[in-house]
């Protein structure tokens, strides 16, 4: 059975992820490892540092050191930290975003991108346009924060969470397509999808996916 590493910066991605495994990889071998203080960090300096991007990197080599065959990243604030990480380390490394960004091209021009954590609506966004632009597709990104929603969440208040999004879908027009960015918010993926009249993309199940072909082929 293959090791995966599973990289977190919030315990609030572990169940999601887990479960998208549990659903389309469920040999793999996982193993999870967990830096919580990065998101605070993160929202703190307000930019990715380059300490921050060494740490990546340092996570990255330890998890390769365990005999990891591929890493997949959970937390979406980080590209170019999770980047670098699979340079330093030279196996099949995943943003948590990668597949599902390759999906929502595929759907039309129109992208919403909802996030429950701010600091990722930047990166994200950069990225979708680098990926549109290197795949020569037309893109119109918009982009909806959903605040509080991401503390509700940790503070065990699961409903609330699920409240908040679906609220803030249900007000979305004229789209192609929606992504889900952090996720810890594919558990409301349904509820969403109920709201909109265009596909909904969460992460963890593009994600597993994509790292399982390029694993086992």
């Amino acid at each position: 059975m293959p090791r995966i590493a599973l990289i977190h910066a919030t315990p609030l991605s572990l169940d999601s992820i887990n479960a998208a495994f549990a659903r389309h990889w469920p040999e793999a071998d996982l193993m999870n490892i967990l830096d919580d203080s990065l998101s605070r960090d993160r929202e703190r300096e307000g930019e990715l540092t380059a300490e921050m991007i060494d740490r990546f990197i340092d996570l990255a080599t330890y998890a390769k050191g365990t005999g990891a065959q591929a890493i997949l990243f959970t937390c979406s604030a980080f590209g170019p930290g999770i980047e670098a990480a699979g340079r330093a380390v030279q196996i099949p490394t995943l943003k948590p975003n990668e597949a599902m960004f390759e999906q929502a091209l595929g759907l039309g021009r129109r992208i919403t991108l909802i996030a429950t954590f701010r600091p990722s609506l930047l990166t994200m966004s950069q990225e979708m346009e680098m990926l549109a632009t290197a795949h020569d597709k037309d893109l119109e990104l918009k982009t909806l924060y959903v605040p509080e929603a991401m503390v509700d969440l940790a503070e065990g208040r699961c409903e609330e969470h699920d409240r908040k999004i679906v609220e803030a879908a249900s007000k979305l027009k004229d789209c192609d397509g929606v992504m889900l960015a952090q996720i810890s918010m594919a558990r409301v993926g349904e509820r969403v999808q109920q709201q909109v009249s265009c596909p909904v993309l969460t992460s963890p199940g593009c994600a597993v996916l994509k790292l399982r072909q390029l694993v086992q082929t």
